[in-house]
Formats: structure tokens, sequence, C-alpha cells
């Protein structure tokens, strides 16, 4: 459970203390790609607290996720439509509801222990 954290950490660290810009052109790629990737990432976090988890199924979701959002905001660029929304639409439900499971869990584990106790 605690690789995804610590890759998001080390990423949040490396963008924050690099002089790294992505050009204006690539900055829905690159929004859309860390919604679908968080979106995956929240989902790991489930699965591990629902002790399901499994790590090809997290890595070929997190890259397959990644290239669909990127794929649509292509698509949507070169089709003149804003097929990106589509992409946020869907990665924001997803990742709203992953992270009321992973409250829910938390808070039911959390009142359980308390009442063992």
């Amino acid at each position: 459970m605690w690789l995804p954290i610590i890759g998001l950490l080390v990423g949040i660290l490396l963008g924050l203390f690099s002089d790294f810009r992505v050009p204006d052109e690539y900055s829905s790629y690159l929004s859309i790609a860390v919604l679908a990737a968080l979106d995956t990432l929240f989902g790991g976090i489930r699965a591990h607290l629902d002790k399901v988890f499994e790590e090809k199924v997290f890595l070929t979701g997190f890259f397959s996720n990644i290239i669909l959002a990127a794929g649509l905001a292509f698509l949507g660029v070169h089709l003149g439509v804003d097929l990106y929304l589509a992409a946020v639409f869907a990665f924001g439900v997803r990742l709203f509801h992953n992270l009321a499971l992973i409250r829910r869990t938390l808070l039911s584990n959390w009142s359980l222990k308390r009442k063992n106790n």
C-alpha cells in the first residue's frame, strides 16, 4: 500500500523542486493524465483496504487509464470537440466514489477496533 503513496510524494517533490515546465499546448493532456493516474491510485488504495489488491490489475489499469484519457484529449483537439471533458467527468466521478469508499472502510475499521477495545 505504501508504494503508490511514496511514488506520489516523490513525484510531487520532483515537480516542486525542478525547473521543468510543460508547454501550454500539452497542459490539457498532462492534467487529464494526472487525473487518470489519481483515479487509479485511489482505486488501488481502496482495493488494498478491501484486501483484493492485485499488482497486475493496478499497473495495467494505471497505464491504460492514462493512455485512454490522453487519447480522448488528443482526439478531441483534432476533431475540434472538447472530448477531454468526458474523461474529466468519468475519472472525477470515479475518484470521488473511491474516496468515499476509502473513507467508509477506514471509519468502519476504526469503529470496529474501538468497539473491540
